[in-house]
């Protein structure tokens, strides 16, 4: 958490900053997920999101049928396909999420110190007096003087479109609020937030079970984000869930921060979890305001230290309307990236925003800006510091080619990998040059027929920083003899050429297994 994250050559002259960014292959280091929905799930626009710098694609079934989300995955096939960039798949389930129904989809206006009346009966009609939820015991979890956050689903904070409501009186089942601003509520579907109160609903309910049986094995899901994790028990759930369901057991599993529970328990979900997402929407409501930065950094740097993703939700809130961020967002992407951030989460700015294109690429060049000035030299002593010794064999051997591309000044580091293991490996140490990983496919029978593994750990790569992933030809093993490494090797180095990363006379570090020991190598390219 030091100061000196910021990585400027001293005396920076003021009119350099302005000097235009050379283009490059990979658009920015730090991955961008974006959520396809109404403004963004036709193939032009995904074709243009993917080629803008989206790697992962993130279906959010709080909202929309398993036909229509199905619809969508079909129109990103065909753009991956089109514009030849691989895009990950992520299911975002909906979880104990409080939501107020407004079935007639009539604009509902709330003025300040009124009153309303919020009902689990939910065949009443929603009125300025009368909301109906979908939540029957919130009338035992709450208690006069709670807050309550009232907004549009992924509700961007703006208090026109939100309202917040103080508990008054508990009739029954109804709870009484005054209402604390003027608002207006808009749409069908609103979600409700109660700050720090526990909601007993289950973390995968019936209906994400559901959607997850339906839609999430026919598609081979990448992953699961799992909204509203709250205990590390919530994740070993979800995983044993999955592990009976086909190819599902590949599935990694996103734990989801939105609310205190969670962030009191994060140290055990951190350890089950295969990454983490920090809900910045939610946890902003349950957090006071000058605490939400704190959470971040401490959060981000605990994921870093694990060598597991984090991600990061809410960055551009005004971009679902306006075609430029506010100068806060702008800088609040750059400090995500600064922090350690993997992976850039966009939600309401792609799925009804206006721009999701423009949105997807100006993220993604500020992202790029920010990863120049990442101080990667301390960054680097400090994980080796955190990491400790006697550092596991695979640990020394991932330091050793980010420390000896970073010495020779590598123009990208190859890894061979089939399990993703050793690739993520080398990507916590976060190299300042991208790191193909050229997923090795391994052979698996079912005793009925032969299927190739590869796929689900190249697309996994997709949301961790740095890390850009190439399949291998399947009849070349990982482990195998130099003859045949030699010629995956050729095959990754053309990669790197045609896509501009690689230039005659650069260096290379290539990481790899040669019988049982695993290699670091340098080399440098011939004309």
């Amino acid at each position: 958490m030091h100061s000196t994250h910021l990585l400027l050559e001293e005396p920076i002259r003021m009119a350099s900053i302005l000097e235009p960014s050379k283009p490059s292959f990979f658009p920015a280091m730090t991955k961008i997920v974006g959520t396809l929905g109404p403004k963004s799930r036709s193939v032009e626009v995904i074709s243009s999101c993917l080629k803008a710098g989206m790697s992962v694609a993130r279906f959010d079934f709080s909202w929309g049928d398993i036909d229509y989300h199905q619809e969508t995955l079909e129109n990103l096939k065909l753009a991956v396909k089109s514009t030849k960039k691989l895009c990950a798949v992520m299911l975002d389930t909906v979880g104990p999420e409080l939501q107020v129904l407004n079935k007639s989809e009539r604009a509902i206006s709330l003025e300040a110190e009124a009153f309303v009346t919020l009902t689990p009966d939910q065949e009443k009609e929603a009125s300025s007096e009368l909301l109906p939820i979908n939540f029957s015991g919130l009338s035992k979890a709450v208690k006069t003087g709670d807050t309550i956050f009232i907004g549009q689903y992924l509700f961007t904070g703006s208090e026109t479109t939100s309202v917040w409501l103080e508990v008054t009186e508990l009739k029954g089942d109804d709870v009484v609020c005054v209402i604390k601003n003027t608002a207006t509520l808009a749409g069908s579907l609103f979600t409700l937030h109660i700050s720090q109160i526990r909601i007993d609903l289950p973390t995968l309910s019936d209906a994400d079970k559901d959607v997850i049986c339906k839609w999430g094995v026919k598609n081979n899901i990448d992953f699961l984000s799992l909204s509203y994790t709250r205990h590390a028990e919530d994740v070993r759930q979800a995983r044993e869930f999955l592990s009976k369901l086909g190819d599902l057991h590949q599935t990694q599993i996103f734990a989801k921060i939105e609310n205190i529970e969670g962030l009191t328990h994060f140290d055990e979900i951190l350890q089950e979890a295969d990454g983490i997402i920090l809900s910045r929407g939610n946890l902003g409501i349950d957090l006071p305001p000058e605490k939400v930065f704190l959470f971040q950094k401490a959060a981000v740097y605990k994921c870093n230290m694990a060598g597991k993703p984090a991600v990061v939700t809410r960055v551009v809130d005004s971009m679902t309307d306006n075609l430029r961020p506010t100068r806060a967002e702008a800088t609040d992407v750059a400090n995500a990236v600064l922090d350690g951030s993997d992976a850039i989460l966009l939600g309401a700015e792609t799925l009804r925003g206006l721009y999701p294109v423009e949105t997807i690429s100006i993220v993604g060049k500020i992202c790029a800006e920010a990863e120049k000035v990442f101080n990667q030299d301390l960054y680097f002593k400090k994980t080796v510091k955190y990491v400790g010794e006697p550092m596991t064999h695979l640990e020394s051997i991932a330091s050793s080619a980010v420390r000896a591309a970073i010495k020779v000044k590598a123009s990208v580091i190859i890894v061979f990998t089939s399990s993703g293991r050793a690739a993520r490996l080398i990507a916590k140490y976060r190299p300042t040059m991208p790191v193909l990983s050229v997923v090795i496919p391994r052979l698996k029978t079912n005793q009925l027929r032969w299927s190739f593994t590869g796929a689900f750990e190249a697309r996994q790569s997709l949301i961790v920083r740095g890390l850009f992933p190439m399949l291998a030809d399947p009849r070349h093993p990982a482990e195998s003899t130099n003859a045949t490494n030699e010629s995956v090797l050729k095959v990754a180095l053309d990669h790197g050429k045609a896509s501009g990363v690689i230039k005659s006379h650069d260096r290379v570090v290539v990481c790899q297994k040669v019988g049982d020991a695993s290699v670091v190598k340098i080399i440098e390219l011939e004309d």
